[in-house]
């Protein structure tokens, strides 16, 4: 080979190396793995209930454990540990007066405990009165033994009426409806449907009403027999306040229904 071409060679060569020095780097640069660090939840126990919890369940040490919750939660009145760390034992014995799921916060507003800590002093609301009357126990004036514990209910009285009678009438009967919307708190010694009960049959109802209205209700089962007719779910009244009856102002009609022999008829006083 001639010196100029091993000259020109060589110099083809001192060139491409150059260039292979100058080209960017074509090795791979490693992947950088970026760890997401979670947050820091401040937390403090708070007291749930370890099981399920109805209406009248008594509480002891074990239906009830500490969960750590975040502080930041916005529920209100539920026992912390920070504030309260002997709960546990200060709660046991008391009345549960609403139900609670399973892991679900406590509350002492829920509870009630002392010597008068009855469980349907329990059930009453405030400002309210239990007021038993008299039913049939085979369920004949309380919806076929279908009204249940919670259930909202009319009031109606049956009583003889001395003046039909006297007329001739010996079977003369008048119903009338006392109050509306009433609440029911239990039917004999029950407060609440267990196990999917649907009928319960008592000789006697508790409801709740207010002292005037306590008051109506015992001088009405001295003088007749009392009746309860189930309201649908449906058809509650706003706030699930107690009405009494109030007459038709579209109407004069102040008639009164008799029944004789088992048929009904209409009757206005004179």
């Amino acid at each position: 080979m001639k010196k100029a071409q091993i000259a020109v060679l060589g110099v083809a060569l001192t060139a491409g190396a150059a260039a292979y020095l100058l080209m960017p780097s074509q090795q791979q640069q490693p992947t950088q793995i970026v760890q997401t660090v979670a947050p820091v939840v401040d937390n403090d126990d708070v007291l749930v209930a370890a099981v399920a919890l109805d209406y009248g369940k008594i509480l002891d040490e074990t239906m009830v454990h500490w969960q750590a919750w975040p502080k930041s939660s916005p529920i209100v009145g539920v026992i912390r540990k920070s504030a309260e760390p002997n709960a546990i034992q200060d709660i046991k014995g008391s009345i549960v007066r609403g139900n609670f799921m399973a892991e679900e916060p406590m509350r002492k507003d829920r509870l009630v405990k002392g010597p008068t800590a009855g469980l349907m002093a329990t059930l009453v609301g405030q400002g309210k009165r239990a007021v038993a009357i008299n039913i049939d126990a085979s369920g004949a004036t309380s919806a076929g033994g279908f009204v249940l514990p919670n259930d909202r209910v009319d009031i109606l009285r049956t009583y003889r009426d001395e003046d039909a009678a006297k007329a001739g009438s010996p079977d003369a009967f008048v119903t009338e409806t006392l109050l509306r919307n009433v609440k029911v708190l239990a039917i004999g010694p029950n407060v609440q449907t267990e196990n999917g009960k649907t009928v319960i049959v008592g000789s006697n109802a508790t409801l709740e009403l207010d002292p005037k209205q306590s008051e109506t209700i015992t001088l009405a089962q001295r003088t007749g027999q009392l009746s309860l007719t189930l309201r649908s779910l449906l058809d509650a009244i706003a706030d699930n306040k107690v009405e009494e009856p109030t007459p038709d102002t579209k109407s004069d009609d102040k008639s009164m229904t008799i029944i004789r022999y088992g048929v009904s008829t209409s009757a206005r006083p004179k």
